[in-house]
């Protein structure tokens, strides 16, 4: 999944700002005690969504796979002042947990946290999204991509995470989560509706601005 050298990235992590007490807490108790603990944002990828949403400092987020709630977090500390972040997630054995940590956080008031199908879930959202974020099952992007991008203000960012998926997605003989997001990949390049850019951090992350 790390496409740095590992110390290059431990140089990278030291060199970006420090994740606070509470992220470092999600952290450490998602590898100790969560399945598929490689799942969480982590310090520098979610120092990066930090800073992308406070560049944007939307008024509405949506992120779609909550997980642990490291994300959620990351993301919601760029809100504007009166704004909201939804997020959704299907795993309901995780919700007593991450319910918790959100009520640790300051943040606690600005996030909407919705345990059900996003598929059917996103087709009830009537607000407009100036950032979305999408981490969940990898089949699902292509339909999540066509879900939301009709509900993102002009101008509004979709970031797409896992999109190099390891390096898969250059395997002659893709299995099917990685021919999904091959698919979803060759499905932004080919969108007149959006401008993006594949930006190698980590597992990848596929940048969409809509014109």
């Amino acid at each position: 999944m790390e496409f740095l050298d590992e110390n290059i990235l431990r140089y990278a992590e030291k060199h970006s700002a420090p994740e606070s007490d509470l992220l470092h807490k999600i952290s450490r108790e998602t590898h100790l005690s969560v399945l598929k603990p490689r799942m969480l944002s982590g310090h520098l990828q979610g120092r990066i969504l930090s800073m992308i949403s406070k560049m944007i400092q939307p008024d509405f987020i949506l992120e779609i796979g909550t997980y642990t709630g490291y994300s959620a977090l990351c993301l919601a500390e760029g809100l504007s002042d009166n704004g909201k972040l939804i997020t959704l997630d299907i795993n309901e054995e995780l919700e007593d947990r991450v319910r918790g940590y959100f009520k640790e956080s300051e943040l606690n008031d600005k996030i909407d946290y919705r345990i059900g199908d996003a598929k059917k879930l996103i087709p009830t959202l009537t607000e407009s999204f100036d950032l979305v974020f999408i981490d969940a099952d990898k089949e699902g992007y292509s339909l999540y991509y066509d879900l939301v991008i009709d509900k993102m203000t002009k101008g509004g960012f979709i970031l797409a995470d896992n999109v190099l998926w390891s390096g898969k997605v250059l395997d002659s003989k893709p299995d099917k989560d990685t021919t999904a997001i091959i698919q979803f990949n060759k499905k932004v390049c080919e969108d007149s509706r959006v401008e993006h850019v594949l930006m190698p951090i980590r597992d990848g992350i596929m940048v969409l601005r809509k014109i």
